[in-house]
């Protein structure tokens, strides 16, 4: 019989999610740079909460997860965002 560790898998899942956010947060960089060089500070506000929101992605709880199949269905919306 094959067991999984369910909280190793939990964080192979969090360092997918991370390994997902890195090219995103990369672009938001960039849009942040543009935006302090237009001084556009509203562009500004609005990027660095959605930095915030993707840093906060790896703190998701998932402590209701109780099998892998359900923990493979678990995808934070904003990482569908490009």
């Amino acid at each position: 019989m094959i067991t999984i560790n369910l909280d190793k898998a939990k964080e192979i899942q969090k360092n997918r999610w991370r390994t997902a956010r890195k090219p995103i947060l990369e672009k938001l960089d960039t849009e942040f740079m543009r935006a302090v060089e237009n001084g556009d500070t509203t562009k500004q506000q609005q990027i660095v909460a959605k930095k915030q929101a993707l840093r906060d992605v790896t703190t998701t709880d998932l402590s209701s997860i109780t099998t892998p199949e359900q923990l493979k269905n678990v995808w934070p919306d904003i990482l569908n965002e490009s």
